[in-house]
């Protein structure tokens, strides 16, 4: 074989090699892509969506977030963030209140329309589902955007900000969603 093959071989193999060590850098330590599993966020995400995970993100209130699931070794949980650390969470009536302020969750439009029960959430407060008066230091309070069909915080607790994954910053299957989500 002539050198100069040789030579573009060499330099083939390198690019490649390089290629794939900057995207195993990229995807443990900037971003990840993952599967949307059941039916907890819809209509925001359908079961097998996947989604572009920022490992760098600054997490904030009704950001869509991946956590390790708290109550399944191995699986990860997709839920938007309701309270942060200091937080008074409570839902009164289908409205949401954080330290006594109700505030608007757009995203859940959909499914009080098409909610037959008339009651997407039931009435708890954060007392009642964690025996915490405030959301603690370095924990999250998350629930799914289909209340009546989502293991989230009013389930297993709270979660710890070592357990998140990332925030949802991309959706690129389906194709016809493809995106920045809502």
């Amino acid at each position: 074989m002539k050198e100069s093959t040789k030579g573009e071989i060499f330099s083939l193999v390198k690019s490649v090699a390089f290629a794939f060590i900057i995207a195993m850098i990229c995807r443990q330590f900037l971003f990840t892509p993952t599967t949307v599993l059941g039916a907890s966020m819809s209509p925001t995400f359908q079961d097998k969506d996947r989604v572009v995970v920022s490992k760098t993100s600054e997490i904030e209130r009704f950001d869509v977030i991946v956590f390790d699931a708290p109550d399944m070794e191995g699986e990860h949980y997709i839920k938007r963030v309701i309270g942060l650390p200091g937080d008074r969470i409570e839902m009164k009536d289908d409205v949401l209140y954080i330290n006594g302020e109700a505030l608007e969750e757009p995203y859940l439009i959909e499914n009080i329309e098409d909610n037959p029960f008339n009651k997407l959430t039931e009435d708890f407060s954060l007392q009642e589902k964690t025996g915490e008066s405030l959301v603690p230091k370095d924990m999250l309070f998350v629930m799914g955007d289909n209340r009546l069909k989502s293991r989230d915080s009013r389930t297993f607790g709270l979660v710890s900000y070592d357990a998140v994954i990332g925030e949802v910053k991309f959706r690129f299957y389906p194709f016809k969603e493809i995106g920045i989500p809502k």
